[in-house]
């Protein structure tokens, strides 16, 4: 079983945060940004809407699996106390801090750019996935150390061999399609805070925590059929692609998902598996930068989108205005200031 230190599943944990900053960027240059809160340029560029749909399917439910798969090393330097009491710190308090502290700041400017009453709700805003998590870790502990108690039992066994199999790939899709067929939701890929979210998450945060657990045979299999992984996937999008709007049946969006995940980490595994001192600098900055990230993305679309210049101009300018104010102070204030650290989830 796997025990050492895995440097793909850190990077793809930074890559999906990165992924989710570049997603709320550009839905302030969609028609319906506005409707869910985001400041929205006058000037649309629905092109950008294009990749973006390609990513929607897939971008949360990974960061789901890889949180999973953190769990899974976690416990292996741990008792169950100590779990708690290390995910409190690492997500419940960043969580609570982040509703009172960092939402109500973007709510803010949304309200004053549209001329809107200044009040403010309890939100959990786009923080929500933390507190998915933290349930999840309370839902499943007794199950994880469980399993950690029995590493080489009969589940182990049978996991192993099922995984090593491409046909246990397909296995494991099916609860999410029941997921999404069972949950019917509005929207397959409107995770934010609603029955759907928070089914699918469970499903992707245990699956991840399998996938880990069962051993080395799943890792074998994506990375061997990584590239017909993609190339479904790829099929299956050019399908919604084709059919207009992005439309498929759900199933074939949960299909669909599962295959760009598991190319994700068929490629990862093959080639991302290895420490780098960038690796180590951002796999800290990570979850800060997404928690303060909306905040530096509302001041810019504030300050830029009323500029009288080019809609792709503006697009560029708050991608570097965001991302340079997130980095800036997570190395100038959260990084270095201990109590701020604290909040953020930081040791």
């Amino acid at each position: 079983m796997l025990h050492n230190r895995r440097y793909d599943i850190d990077w793809l944990r930074v890559i999906a945060i990165g992924l989710l900053l570049i997603y709320h960027i550009a839905i302030g240059f969609q028609p319906w940004g506005v409707f869910i809160q985001f400041i929205q340029n006058d000037e649309n560029l629905t092109w950008i809407w294009t990749p973006m749909a390609m990513l929607n399917v897939w971008r949360i439910p990974l960061l789901f699996f890889v949180s999973g798969m953190g769990v899974y090393f976690a416990i292996q330097r741990r008792d169950w106390k100590s779990l708690l009491l290390e995910r409190s710190k690492r997500i419940l308090v960043p969580y609570v801090f982040g509703m009172i502290a960092i939402v109500p700041l973007h709510v803010f400017l949304w309200q004053n750019y549209y001329n809107q009453n200044m009040d403010y709700v309890s939100s959990p805003g786009h923080l929500w996935f933390l507190g998915n998590i933290y349930a999840y870790v309370l839902l499943f502990f007794p199950l994880f150390f469980y399993l950690k108690r029995h590493p080489e039992g009969k589940f182990h066994q049978f996991l192993k061999k099922w995984l090593g199999h491409p046909a246990g790939l397909l296995i494991l899709m099916l609860p999410f399609i029941a997921e999404a067929e069972l949950v019917n939701p509005e929207s397959f890929e409107f995770y934010a805070m609603n029955t759907h979210g928070f089914w699918l998450g469970m499903v992707a945060f245990l699956t991840g925590f399998l996938c880990v657990y069962s051993g080395q045979a799943f890792w074998d299999n994506v990375t061997k059929w990584r590239w017909l992984l993609f190339a479904i996937a790829a099929t299956l999008y050019i399908f919604r692609l084709t059919e207009g709007q992005f439309n498929a049946p759900y199933y074939l969006k949960a299909i669909e998902s599962n295959l760009w995940i598991f190319t994700v980490f068929g490629f990862g595994y093959k080639y991302l598996n290895k420490p780098s001192s960038t690796l180590t600098y951002l796999s800290q900055a990570a979850y800060p930068i997404y928690i303060t990230h909306m905040v530096f993305l509302y001041l810019a679309s504030w300050f830029i989108f009323p500029l009288e210049i080019a809609p792709l101009l503006k697009l560029m300018l708050v991608i570097v205005f965001t991302f340079i104010g997130c980095f800036v102070t997570y190395e100038y204030v959260v990084r270095r200031v201990k109590w701020v650290r604290t909040l953020f989830g930081l040791k």
